[in-house]
């Protein structure tokens, strides 16, 4: 096998990864990921133990346990660029042999579950709900730095959402991937599920208007309006596409669930939004016990 470089994999001087700045034993076999670092002791403090704690920059990380599960909860930080450095910095941890720099034989296979907030792009999904994604769409360029295959379902959502869109004409090329259906046939129930929109910022990108004008007025509309067989796009956020894909693409099993704390079409905004949030992480953490 080839031996993986300095400058590639970077490791500190307490033998740990650089960004996430975790050892491998510091990590479990599931990982929930949240966007805000205040977020993750929203999820630890459910934990009937923390055995580690660690922030290096924006990326804080408690594993700990309920009951005989053994958990992970790190915060990524916003946006796809971020997704890059703690989906690669993942697998690295598990996959990888620091001492010889060469990947595994034995390859593991991480369950990672974001939790964190979306936007509505439907009427009949209102603010303090649950949606589970089924898919994301991304509408950033990362995905297309990597050589991960589609499956044909993923090819045909790729191709309608094109033709029905052609928002490839304006922004990148956009790219698809579906979540893990082992995970995914967990959060059924209480859940609305649908494809969700990853998009490369919040104002603009996600059609809203402070001072600067959009050069796409109509993006919101053609994404709500999509449709293929039995899917629709439910949300968009700034995480869920670049997870799934690079999950895909490294072997690991993911999903996304959000708390829909805006809808764009009313325009309204959750007046709790952070008690929604606890909802959907104690309902996340029940799910994943019963394993």
């Amino acid at each position: 096998m080839q031996k993986i470089g300095a400058s590639e994999l970077i490791i500190n001087k307490r033998g740990a990864i650089y960004h996430l700045n975790l050892r491998p034993e510091e990590i479990a076999d599931t990982v929930i990921t949240v966007g805000d670092p205040d977020r993750v002791k929203q999820v630890s403090r459910h934990f009937d133990e923390i055995e580690f704690s660690h922030q290096h920059r924006e990326f804080i990380t408690h594993t700990g346990r309920i009951g005989r599960k053994r958990i992970s909860v790190i915060s990524t930080g916003i946006g796809p660029d971020n997704i890059d450095i703690v989906l690669n910095e993942l697998d690295a941890l598990v996959n990888i042999d620091f001492e010889s720099r060469e990947a595994r034989q034995q390859l593991r296979s991480l369950q990672i579950i974001r939790v964190g907030t979306s936007g509505s792009l439907q009427a009949d999904i209102p603010v303090d709900s649950f949606v589970a994604s089924t898919h994301g769409i991304g509408m950033d360029n990362l995905l297309h730095f990597y050589r991960v295959q589609y499956d044909e379902e993923e090819k045909q959502i790729l191709q309608a959402f094109i033709t029905q869109t052609q928002l490839h004409n304006h922004l990148s090329h956009p790219y698809v991937y579906g979540a893990g259906i082992s995970l995914l046939k967990k959060f059924t129930e209480g859940f609305h599920q649908g494809i969700t929109v990853t998009c490369p910022g919040f104002y603009g990108p996600q059609g809203r208007v402070l001072r600067l004008g959009l050069a796409l007025p109509g993006l919101n509309e053609a994404l709500t309006q999509f449709s293929f067989g039995h899917h629709r796009i439910t949300n968009f956020e700034m995480e869920t596409a670049a997870i799934y894909g690079l999950g895909r693409a490294l072997g690991h099993s993911c999903l996304s669930l959000s708390a829909i704390v805006a809808n764009r079409l009313s325009r309204t905004f959750s007046s709790d939004g952070d008690a929604t949030v606890g909802k959907l992480i104690r309902h996340t953490l029940d799910m994943l016990v019963k394993d």
